[in-house]
């Protein structure tokens, strides 16, 4: 049987994982990236000599990365530097409010205990144990399964699944449910962030999302290189097993031929022909025509009135001063309904928004000010509506948002000097342009409402020899999560031909015209 070719659109990590499990099944594969490296929103921005992570900054769910590379013959331990970390992340709502939250369960409830009482110490564990038993439920019939639904989650679950599959609480708001576990409404914040992680409200969102806690529970790594050697690492497996990468090679069009996929169409005009495409873009992209007519019926996109948080980020080498900053670190606006209602219901930046900072070089002590470097790598981030392909963000706009960031750290004890000319900001706008349709939504579909899960699109798109990855399709947003869509999108490719291990002995790699 001769080889088969996949043309796979984006080197996002989902379309370098799906590379890798298909060049390693003897697919002859190619990576097509608009962008000069791998990554999509696991970039690294250049600022003279650094190099600062300037998208997901967290490191969990292990064992997903862990198998991706045993399934490749190899070991993640040969490839990546990681490090656990004892303090998950620092909080600070004011300069005598802060709260550390540990890999220890109990150590978490201590400082739980010190800084809000004994009765939230309670609610702590009581919260903890309610997650884990939410990813429990979940983890198979759900994260791991190709295409889930409401019936075949409960037919996964079993009978002796049912009292875990009812603690999910998926008609609930997670700000509900973390009500029946604190009362301070600091902690309520805290927990109530986690929905951000998939870009969503905490007021809007399932309780199931509680489920991210006991992911972060389960371990945080830091990469040494940032988390853009994930990426890098992962791709440098694939072409060792085959693949090609190609870089600045922006895909105009999927073609397709007899109601089929045929290959696709670079915007220098070059055809690549390909048994079956990966397309690792986001969904949106497809359904708004960017790969032309003929695949716009793939898969439905977020509507603009459904995308998920967007952000204003600033990638800085600076100067911090006054506050024992950690490699992840919170700072929370005094009005959360307030900032979420601005985003979802007003289309706003807040007025004051929670800033997360990741200093790129600490751990998980924060060093006295003798010891502090005089400057050093950071990413800032608050969320901001995602409408970056209908508003400007110009830069009057921009450096509001950096003074109303910076008013609101320095309340918390943080002294930020940021210079101009060792700052990159990014916006909706330019998150838009880097990811094109989205309006700059980094996420997909907020999850708002309990079947929103159940809507992401699934690896099986609705023309033959399209299979669909990345974080706007099922299982969700977040890094482990859009590598996994990566291996569903592999494990449907190789359904498609009815061989785990085609043949690849007998063509070459070929297949391109310029024309």
């Amino acid at each position: 049987m001769a080889q088969k070719r996949v043309a796979i659109v984006g080197a996002g990590i989902a379309g370098l994982v799906a590379g890798l499990e298909l060049a390693s099944a003897g697919f002859a594969v190619e990576i097509l990236e608009r962008a000069a490296q791998p990554g999509g929103k696991m970039r690294h921005i250049p600022i003279g000599d650094a190099r600062i992570d300037g998208g997901p900054t967290v490191f969990t769910m292990r064992w997903v990365f862990d198998d991706i590379f045993a399934a490749a013959g190899a070991r993640l331990e040969d490839h990546l530097k990681l490090t656990p970390l004892e303090i998950l992340a620092r909080h600070a709502w004011s300069e005598t409010e802060r709260l550390d939250l540990f890999a220890d369960i109990e150590r978490s409830a201590d400082a739980i205990g010190r800084f809000a009482g004994a009765a939230e110490a309670r609610g702590y564990r009581e919260f903890c144990a309610r997650a884990k038993r939410v990813y429990g439920a979940l983890e198979r019939p759900f994260i791991r399964a190709d295409r889930p639904s409401p019936l075949a989650l409960v037919r996964g679950t079993g009978l002796s699944g049912m009292g875990d599959l009812l603690a999910v609480s998926p008609f609930a708001t997670l700000w509900a449910a973390l009500g029946e576990h604190f009362r301070d409404p600091r902690l309520r914040q805290l927990f109530g962030r986690y929905s951000t992680y998939v870009g969503s409200s905490p007021f809007r969102c399932p309780a199931t999302l509680m489920l991210i806690a006991h992911v972060e529970q389960n371990g945080v790594w830091s990469v040494e290189g940032g988390m853009h050697r994930v990426a890098r690492a992962i791709g440098e497996l694939a072409r060792k097993k085959g693949a090609t990468i190609r870089y600045n090679a922006h895909v105009a069009k999927i073609r397709t031929a007899q109601s089929r996929v045929c290959g696709v169409t670079l915007e220098d005009g070059t055809e690549i022909e390909a048994d079956a495409v990966v397309s690792a873009a986001d969904v949106a992209a497809l359904s708004t025509g960017r790969f032309g007519p003929a695949v716009r019926r793939a898969a439905l996109g977020a509507a603009p009135a459904q995308r998920s948080l967007s952000a204003v980020t600033w990638a800085t080498v600076a100067r911090c001063e006054g506050f024992p900053l950690l490699r992840h670190n919170v700072f929370f606006a005094r009005d959360y309904p307030a900032e979420f209602d601005a985003i979802f219901k007003r289309g706003e930046i807040p007025a004051e928004a929670t800033v997360y900072i990741c200093a790129q070089d600490r751990g998980d002590a924060a060093p006295d000010e003798a010891g502090a470097p005089a400057k050093e790598r950071l990413l800032c981030l608050i969320n901001a509506p995602a409408k970056g392909d209908t508003h400007a963000f110009d830069e009057a706009e921009i450096e509001k948002c950096r003074a109303s960031m910076l008013a609101l750290l320095k309340r918390c004890g943080l002294t930020l000097t940021i210079e101009p000319q060792a700052t990159v900001a990014t916006s909706p706008r330019g998150f838009e342009q880097l990811f094109p349709a989205t309006g700059g939504a980094l996420y997909g579909q907020a999850s708002h409402g309990w079947m929103a899960s159940f809507q992401r699109p699934s690896a099986h798109s609705k023309i033959p020899g399209l299979h669909l990855a990345g974080g706007s399709v099922h299982p969700g947003a977040g890094v482990p999560m859009a590598a996994l869509s990566g291996r569903l999108a592999a494990q449907s490719v190789r359904a498609q031909f009815g061989s785990m291990s085609p043949s690849h002995k007998t063509a070459t790699r070929g297949g391109t015209r310029t024309a």
